[in-house]
């Protein structure tokens, strides 16, 4: 069972569009989204486990240039 997650990020100013560009060569990401609100960018993630996620996908997207901020909001199911 792998684990799915929607990565919100902020980005600097004018940074939105290559950020997401970006993102997509992340391995895990499975789509990236730029949106207007509070957030310039939302990520769909999966990995095998929440520790993958956050070690092979989270902390590679902080490490692109452009990102000031993200949130990890794993999927669960109620």
């Amino acid at each position: 069972m792998s684990v799915h997650a929607y990565i919100l990020i902020q980005t600097d100013v004018g940074h939105a569009a290559e950020v997401t560009h970006a993102v997509t060569a992340v391995p895990g990401v499975v789509s990236a989204d730029d949106v207007s609100g509070p957030y310039d960018v939302i990520v769909r993630a999966e990995a095998k486990s929440v520790d993958a996620l956050g070690h092979d996908v989270v902390a590679r997207i902080q490490a692109l240039d452009g990102i000031t901020r993200t949130l990890a909001c794993p999927v669960v199911h109620l």
